[in-house]
C-alpha cells in the first residue's frame, strides 16, 4: 500500500508508522519504503549506510532492522537550492534542484530505486509505501520518482491523506484526484482524512460528500491525538517549545541552529522527568540554562559564522565562564575547536573560520563520509556500561599542536572518539549519545541537587509503548475490515 498527500505535512509519515505496527501486531512481516526522501535528519543502518530517520522509526514500528532498500534515494539540503544526493547509502554528490529534477540521469535512479522496492518486496509483505508532499504537481510528472510512478510500478493501493485541520479538505482532496491522468486516478483506492479535531459525528455528512465527489471510499477520519510522542521527520516545531527556566529541573538549551540536523538526538533527554529540554538560538533564553548542547549541523562553517554575527557565540563563551556545561555533538563539536578547515571547498567559499576554541582541537573538512553504528564505553573510570550510538559526519578533529588526547568515548573497536576538556566542556561525533541513560546520567551529574529523588526513564519501552498507542488510535478510526480487502482483492 502507499500512502500519498494532498500536501507535505499532511501526515504521511506518522500513517506509514502506525500501519507498519497495525500489519506487524496482525501478524505480517511489513517494512517501509520511500523511494525519495528529502530530510536533514538521518540514520545509520546497522551496515554503516544512511537512511531517512523517518525510514528507520517507521522500520522500528514493524519491528525489523532498518536498510537503506527502504530509503534508496536521501537528499540532504545545504541552501535553498542545492542537497547532497545519497544514493543507497553513499553520498554521490551534490546537486542543485534544477539539476536533479532535470531529465537527465533520472532514469539511472529510477532503476536504482525500482531495484531497492524489489529487493525489499522479496523479504517483506506488505510494504508500505510513503509518497512525497502532493501526489498532483503535475509539473514533476514526468521525473517523479516517488509518488504514482513508484505506486505504479509496485503495483500498490493507493490511500490518500488530506490534512482536515488546515482547512480546504474537501478542494484539497477533489482537486488532488481531478488533476491526475485517468490511469494514476486508477490507483487510488481509498481516502484518509487527518488530523481531525472536534466531535466526529459532525463529519459524517462530509464524509457522504467526500465518497460521493471522489467516487472512493473514506477510509478513516483520524483525529489528531494526543498524548501519543513519536519521533518527528521534521525540526519546523523545535522553536516553539518553552524556554522558561523551570524550577527544581536541569534546564537544557540546544542551540537552534539554522542548519540544524538529527534533532532527534534529544528525544530521550527531553523526556526525562528530571530535564526541561528547550531549543532557542536568543541570548538572553541560553543564559536560563545549565546545560548548551550545540547540536549537528548541515553547513557546519556558514552556523558558526551565524553564531558569530548573533552573539551566540559569545553568550556560549560566557555560559562556560559561568561554570556552565556545553556539549559539542557532530558539527556543534567541530564547533567548539580552534578552527574548521574546508580546504576543498565542501562547504561553500570559506576556506578557515576560527571555532569557539572551547576544546583544544581542529578540524578539517574532507570529502570522505563516515557513517556507522557504533559501541563505546565512557572514557572514565567509574563508568563501565557499554553504550551505543551512530556516526554520521564529514571531517576530521584533532587535538591542535602540543596537545595531549582526552577522548569523551572509547569504541569497542579500540579506537576513540571525542574530547573532554572535562566534566563541564566535552564534545563527541556520536549520535545518538543521549539516548544511552548511563551517560545522561553523567551528563546530569554535576547538578545533583536539582534531580535528587527523580526517577531515571526507559525510553527503549516508552517508544514501543507509544507505537502501540499510535496503533491503536489509528486502528479504532479507520475500517480495517475494508482496507484489508482492498489490499488483498485484485484489482481488475
Amino acid at each position: 500500500m502507499m500512502l500519498a498527500g494532498t500536501g507535505s505535512d499532511v501526515g504521511k509519515s506518522i500513517l506509514a508508522t502506525a500501519f507498519c505496527r497495525i500489519f506487524r501486531q496482525d501478524g505480517y512481516h511489513p517494512a517501509p519504503f520511500k523511494a525519495q526522501n528529502m530530510a536533514l535528519n538521518s540514520f545509520a543502518t546497522p551496515e554503516g549506510l544512511e537512511i531517512g530517520r523517518a525510514q528507520a522509526v517507521q522500520a522500528e514500528a514493524a519491528g525489523v532492522p532498518c536498510h537503506t532498500d527502504m530509503n534508496p534515494l536521501l537528499l540532504k539540503p545545504q541552501s535553498d537550492h542545492t542537497s547532497q544526493v545519497v544514493l543507497n547509502g553513499r553520498p554521490i554528490g551534490n546537486r542543485n534542484a534544477y539539476d536533479y529534477f532535470s531529465q537527465e540521469g533520472r532514469e539511472i535512479l529510477r532503476k536504482e530505486v525500482c531495484a531497492a522496492y524489489d529487493r525489499l518486496a522479496a523479504r517483506h509483505n506488505p510494504v508500505v509505501l510513503e509518497g512525497a508532499g502532493s501526489i498532483s504537481e503535475i509539473n514533476l510528472r514526468d521525473t517523479d520518482l516517488v509518488n504514482l510512478s513508484m505506486a505504479a510500478y509496485a503495483g500498490a493501493d493507493v490511500f490518500l491523506v488530506g490534512d482536515i485541520d488546515r482547512g480546504g479538505i474537501f478542494a484539497s482532496l477533489y482537486g488532488s484526484l481531478a488533476l491526475l491522468h485517468p490511469e494514476e486516478r486508477r490507483l487510488i483506492k481509498g481516502i484518509f482524512v487527518n488530523k481531525f479535531r472536534g466531535d466526529l459525528r459532525l463529519f459524517e455528512s462530509g464524509i457522504k460528500m467526500l465518497e460521493d465527489l471522489c467516487g472512493i471510499p473514506v477510509l478513516g477520519v483520524i483525529p489528531y491525538y494526543q498524548g501519543i510522542l513519536i519521533e518527528d521527520e521534521d525540526s519546523v516545531s523545535l522553536a516553539v517549545k518553552a524556554a522558561e527556566a523551570q524550577l527544581g529541573k536541569v534546564n537544557v538549551a540546544i542551540v537552534l541552529l539554522r542548519h540544524l540536523s538529527n534533532f532527534t538526538d534529544f528525544n530521550v533527554l527531553e523526556q526525562d522527568p528530571r530535564v526541561h529540554l528547550f531549543y532557542t538560538n536568543h541570548i538572553r533564553e541560553l543564559e536560563k540554562a545549565d546545560i548548551i548542547i550545540l547540536p549537528g549541523s548541515k553547513s557546519t562553517i556558514d552556523d558558526l559564522a551565524e553564531l558569530r554575527r548573533s552573539g551566540v557565540a559569545e553568550a556560549i563563551l560566557h555560559a562556560r565562564r559561568k561554570g556552565k556545561t556545553i556539549l559539542g555533538i557532530c558539527g556543534g563539536y567541530q564547533m567548539m575547536g580552534h578552527e574548521i578547515t574546508d580546504p576543498e571547498h565542501l562547504e561553500g567559499d570559506t576556506e578557515c573560520l576560527p571555532g569557539l576554541s572551547l576544546l583544544p582541537v581542529q578540524t578539517r573538512m574532507t570529502p570522505d563520509k563516515v557513517t556507522r553504528q557504533v559501541r563505546f564505553y565512557l572514557n572514565t573510570p567509574d563508568e563501565t556500561a557499554e553504550m551505543k550510538g551512530y556516526e554520521i559526519h564529514m571531517g576530521l578533529t584533532s587535538p591542535i599542536e602540543g596537545e595531549p588526547p582526552s577522548p569523551l568515548t572509547l569504541l569497542t573497536d579500540g579506537t576513540a572518539d571525542g574530547y573532554m576538556a572535562d566534566r563541564h566542556c566535552m564534545g563527541t561525533y556520536l549520535h545518538g549519545i543521549l539516548d544511552n541513560q548511563p551517560f545522561i546520567d553523567f551528563l546530569l551529574a554535576p547538578y545533583a541537587d536539582k534531580v535528587a529523588g527523580k526517577e531515571t526513564f526507559d525510553y527503549p519501552t516508552f517508544k514501543e509503548t507509544q507505537y502501540d498507542k499510535l496503533a491503536a488510535h489509528v486502528r479504532a478510526h479507520t475500517n480495517i475490515p475494508s482496507l484489508y480487502n482492498i489490499l488483498t482483492t485484485e484489482q481488475r
